[in-house]
């Protein structure tokens, strides 16, 4: 906690108000002990001379303090010529005889009755220590208010944690939202549905409840949000989902009725939920009931968003990644009344992305973002924002002035496949790897319905050894039967090389990977697309994560006999591609040497030399999509 010169005056001031009372009742007590006392008094006389004085005529006064306990005496004192002395003497506290002797002796007697400042003393004393913790406790709690869930915000569990703004100044408009333009389009109307109700309204038409953001994770959902929030110009509430669920049950609950009840004085106006699928996933899917907080606090949100009140001039915005998990009465028309789908870029998306990201970036002018495009296939905005920022690091590392292909080409590895690792040394093991990458490029380029190949490098990247990148076509959204063998024989590329070059017994590990890619679409062409002599039958579902309490203890699809054929028909398929793949392999041996040999020398060879080198010992098939390559 850092404390300012201000908390540290606070917590001073009482402790110089209480010293300085404390001073002063000391400095009272002292002088009450010695008032009417003259300076000199600063000698002590023993009881028994003092005894020995009054008998001898020589005290002259006695003044009594303490009670009786002390005297201040005025006696002659023979040996300084008979001069007077005040002298102080401790009286003990059994001398009743005394004042009667004083008296037959006529000495003048004079009492001074104790000081009370002593009790206050005492007071003051035991006062400090509670003094001093009740104004510490009072400052933790004064500075806590400020820190989320901090001790001084006990009583506001139940209060909605929404970030509340009257003018939200994001600094986001429409105009930096690029690439998503039909998502746009649909989150444009409802800025105009708050800004002119009336055009809406003379024809019958009511304002939408509620809009999903639904899409993979970078594709600029919660941007979105913040381009509304930018232009709306009405009341903006930020929240995300986990933000509603607490360890107490009924928090939840509370918030949700909170946040409405401002979003209601506030109307109209917008709120925004990130990540709902945290407080909005399926109810009931629990193992053995119980309360769950999660589910009241759904159960509330469904009623505050279309309930027996209802909430007029609420626009409710959420987003998720995961809308399968979504409960069905928060789907349905009332609720969220559209679902606006938030898909990944296509190739003008992703140019209009980039522009807008390299408004601030200084780029070279052989930099073409056309070509940058196409080379990203499958980006997200986040991802096309990481890169041109990858690159610009990379620029900055290399002392460039700006920014060329050479970053750009490096940050679309960096991206994808990880950071570069150190080259590999001449020797067997170089050599086995390249053998292994050009078989996977010789089979993706000798094979029609295969993605054109972009590039094959031996350079390490994550952890990868070497990589072949094809450039996919993503014009085209449905795929053929003949495009699945051939990206199948193209991952058993790299196996067979190895199985022809080096023989059967001494493959490596290398094609693991290539081997799950390969019985998963082998799988998948058996049971979901109806591929395989088993007829055009789905005998799955679509693979998605286990869904506790719904997908747990569900039954198989299909009996153990289907379940046997259905592996035999994978097995089938992968086992015609291999072979397949071999024979191409064995069939162009020559030029995979001439390859490999270029490629141990280079370490990268981009694709259209590849093929030039490809098209001089075999007639290579024209491909029906291109892609420019870096």
């Amino acid at each position: 906690m850092k404390f300012s010169w201000r908390s540290l005056a606070f917590l001073a001031l009482p402790l110089v108000v209480i010293g300085f009372f404390l001073w002063q009742s000391t400095f009272t007590v002292v002088n009450a002990n010695t008032e009417g006392t003259p300076n000199a008094a600063t000698s002590r006389m023993t009881y028994g001379r003092f005894l020995n004085y009054l008998d001898a005529g020589r005290v002259t006064t006695v003044d009594f303090y303490d009670g009786g306990r002390t005297a201040i005496v005025e006696a002659v004192d023979p040996d300084l010529d008979n001069r007077v002395q005040q002298l102080r003497v401790d009286l003990p506290s059994k001398a009743p005889e005394l004042v009667s002797r004083l008296r037959a002796s006529g000495i003048s007697i004079a009492t001074h009755p104790p000081s009370n400042n002593g009790a206050i003393l005492g007071i003051l004393g035991n006062l400090i220590f509670p003094i001093l913790l009740i104004i510490g406790l009072v400052f933790l709690f004064r500075r806590s208010n400020n820190v989320p869930g901090g001790p001084g915000q006990a009583m506001n569990f139940g209060k909605s944690r929404a970030r509340f703004q009257m003018d939200a100044k994001t600094g986001i408009r429409f105009d930096d939202v690029a690439g998503i333009e039909e998502a746009k389009e649909e989150l444009e109307e409802v800025v105009t549905f708050l800004k002119q109700p009336e055009r809406f309204t003379a024809v019958g038409a009511r304002i939408p409840k509620g809009l999903l953001l639904v899409g993979s994770p970078g594709t600029g959902k919660t941007l979105l949000a913040k381009a509304i929030a930018g232009e709306a110009e009405v009341p903006f509430f930020s929240i995300s989902g986990s933000e509603f669920v607490e360890m107490f049950v009924g928090v939840g609950a509370s918030r949700v009725r909170d946040l409405f009840k401002k979003a209601k004085e506030n109307a109209p106006c917008l709120i925004f939920i990130d990540e709902i699928d945290a407080v909005g996933r399926q109810r009931g899917a629990g193992i053995g009931g119980g309360n769950d907080e999660r589910e009241q606090t759904l159960n509330q949100l469904l009623t505050e968003m279309d309930g027996f009140e209802g909430n007029t001039g609420i626009i409710i915005i959420a987003a998720t990644n995961r809308p399968d998990v979504l409960d069905s009465a928060l789907l349905r028309p009332g609720r969220f009344d559209r679902q606006v789908m938030v898909d990944a870029p296509d190739i003008k998306g992703r140019l209009a992305i980039l522009e807008v990201h390299a408004r601030n970036k200084k780029l070279a002018d052989d930099i073409s973002l056309d070509i940058i495009a196409r080379r990203t296939p499958g980006f997200t905005g986040a991802d096309l924002a990481n890169l041109l920022n990858e690159a610009a690091i990379l620029t900055a590392r290399r002392r460039k002035e700006a920014v060329t292909m050479a970053e750009i080409d490096d940050a679309v590895d960096r991206v994808v496949a990880g950071m570069e690792g150190t080259p590999l040394l001449d020797g067997k093991s170089k050599r086995l790897i390249a053998y292994h990458e050009v078989g996977h490029a010789i089979v993706g380029t000798l094979v029609r319905d295969h993605d054109p190949v972009q590039k094959v490098t031996l350079i390490p990247r994550g952890q990868a050894q070497g990589l072949t990148w094809f450039a996919p076509d993503e014009e085209q959204g449905l795929t053929s039967k003949s495009q699945i063998y051939a990206r199948i024989m193209g991952a058993l590329g790299g196996r067979a090389a190895e199985d022809v070059i080096f023989g059967r017994d001494e493959v490596t590990t290398g094609a693991s990977n290539d081997l799950q890619q390969v019985t998963g679409m082998a799988r998948q062409m058996v049971t979901r697309l109806g591929m395989s002599d088993l007829g055009p039958v789905s005998l799955e579902g679509q693979s998605q994560e286990v869904f506790l309490g719904r997908d747990l203890m569900t039954r198989s699809e299909y009996s153990d006999r289907i379940g046997a054929l259905i592996d035999q028909q994978v097995r089938s398929i992968v086992q015609h591609c291999y072979e397949d793949t071999l024979k191409l392999i064995q069939e162009n041996r020559t030029v995979i040497d001439r390859l490999v040999d270029l490629l141990v020398e280079k370490e990268t060879i981009d694709g259209e030399e590849f093929r030039q080198i490809v098209a001089e010992y075999t007639a290579v098939p024209e491909k029906e999509r291109f892609v420019p390559v870096l």
